[in-house]
Formats: structure tokens, sequence, C-alpha cells
């Protein structure tokens, strides 16, 4: 029987990688949430964890929900974004085929559109891909990736997200589970894109919420966070919908979660947004 034995809120903006180019004005600016990735790489094989399943806000879909099942995900990645950020980067990690498809089918079965897929042309996205560059650099762990729709619901994200944990309790697995993106999420305006932009926050509204929210995690009011993450996903811009933390959260019990939340590096804005990462303890 499967289990879920890690579970985070994770940064994948592509500044980290910026941040370790030769010469870069961010230069040492991103090593704790660096750090922090490569921390949770380091907890999840302690835990015995063999595969990661990522919902990637950044593989964002117009048509239902995908879930990428090859058995092997390779290739060069240069962001069509930004190039300047990610270019050229190498990966190659295994997949969890029977995995993937039983998330699909799990959640399928509650009526929500999601495709699982084995098409060795279908490539990761950044979302997935910066998190394995730090946790999975030897491609020891295999890893599946979720795609998330640009208009579904809560309640939609909601039933993925308990169908991840059931497919995982019914396979062979040990599994951590990432929810991929930021918190708040307004960029700067693209005539605002100086050098300070990657060091500031577009909203201070946005920064606000998000360190409120950061104390609920903290304080494990888990019930308020969870009742106000609708409205904090419209208000707050959240990237992709916010799925990737909704999905999360159902994957951890919602409303009934009561583990701790441990926070892994600073707050840090990124060219507007709000960027951290968590880990969410499951022992209990």
């Amino acid at each position: 029987m499967g289990k879920i034995a890690l579970a985070a809120k994770i940064t994948h903006v592509p500044s980290l990688m910026l941040s370790e180019a030769p010469g870069s004005a961010l230069a040492g600016t991103r090593d704790g949430a660096i750090d922090s990735l490569r921390e949770i790489g380091r907890r999840a094989r302690a835990r015995g964890v063999d595969t990661y399943v990522v919902f990637d806000t950044h593989w964002l879909s117009n048509f239902g929900y995908h879930v990428n099942a090859n058995d092997r995900h390779r290739g060069v990645y240069t962001s069509h974004e930004a190039p300047h950020m990610i270019q050229d980067l190498g990966y190659d990690v295994p997949g969890h085929p029977a995995l993937g498809d039983a998330i699909a089918a799990e959640a399928r079965k509650q009526g929500v559109d999601v495709r699982a897929h084995h098409v060795p042309t279908l490539g990761l996205e950044y979302g997935t891909i910066v998190p394995m560059h730090y946790m999975n650099a030897d491609g020891a762990l295999k890893a599946v990736s979720v795609a998330v729709p640009l208009f579904a619901s809560v309640e939609e994200s909601r039933i993925l997200g308990e169908a991840t944990r059931r497919a995982v309790e019914a396979s062979d697995a040990t599994v951590a589970i990432l929810a991929s993106g930021s918190m708040s999420h307004r960029l700067w305006p693209n005539k605002q894109l100086g050098p300070e932009a990657w060091t500031s926050i577009a909203s201070e509204f946005n920064r606000q919420v998000d360190l409120r929210v950061l104390e609920l995690w903290r304080d494990r009011r888990y019930a308020e966070f969870c009742a106000m993450l609708p409205d904090y996903a419209v208000k707050c811009n959240g990237e992709g919908g916010m799925a990737d933390t909704i999905m999360l959260f159902a994957a951890l019990g919602w409303d009934s979660y009561a583990g701790e939340a441990e926070q892994m590096c600073d707050y840090f804005p990124s060219s507007g947004s709000g960027q951290v990462t968590v880990e969410f303890h499951v022992d209990a």
C-alpha cells in the first residue's frame, strides 16, 4: 500500500536559475530558496520517497486537467517565457505511468475531465523541471506531473487532489506531493521590469495577505485558510488559480489537516510575485 510521506508548497521561479548564472545581479539572493528545495529532496530520500507528484502551475491547460504519465521524462529545456533565465537545461527523470494513470482514472470516477498521457514528445514544464533540478538532480526518483486548467473550479481541483491521495494509497509508491507555484502572483508590467523588479513585490496588499497566510499556516489555522482560499486565489492573482495549493490541501485532508507547517526559507518577491517553500508535515 502506498503513502504520502512528504508534502510541500514550493517555489519554482526562473530567477532561481538566474541567480546562479556567472555575473548575475541576483547572485546569492536566491540561496535560501535553492537550499530549501535541496533540503526537500534530502528529506524525501530519507523518508523512502520513490516518486514525486508535482501539481505544476506553469503547465497551464485551456482544456481540462492533464497528467504526464510517460515512463521517462528526458529533454533539454529552454523557457519560451524567459529564455534568458532558463536555457539549455537538461533533465532525465523516470516516470511512474501506473500512478499517473491511476490518478486520472480516480478523478474521472468523480466526473472531472482529466487525461493521462503516454506521449514521448510531451515534455515537462519548468514548474516541474526546476524543482527536479534541485531535488532530483541524479534522476534517482520518479516524477509525475499534473497540469492546471486555467478555467477550472475550486471544487474540481479539490476532487483531483483527493483522487491523488486515493490513487497513491492504492499504489505501491511512497510519494512526495509538491504544490509548485507562487503565493500571490501579480507580476510587474513590462515597462517596470527594471533590476529592482526581481526583488520587490508588485502589490503591498498581496504581500500582506501572503504574510497573513503564512501566519495561519504556522498556527495550524487551516480551516480558516481553506475558507479564505477561493477569495485569496482571485484577489491575490493566484497563479493557475492557486490550483496547486487547492490540490495539495485536498490531498492532505482539506480543513481537517492538522500537521505542522514548517517554513523552510524566507518569504521573497520575484518579478512582483510572492514566493516561499513550506513543508506540511504528514508524520502525525
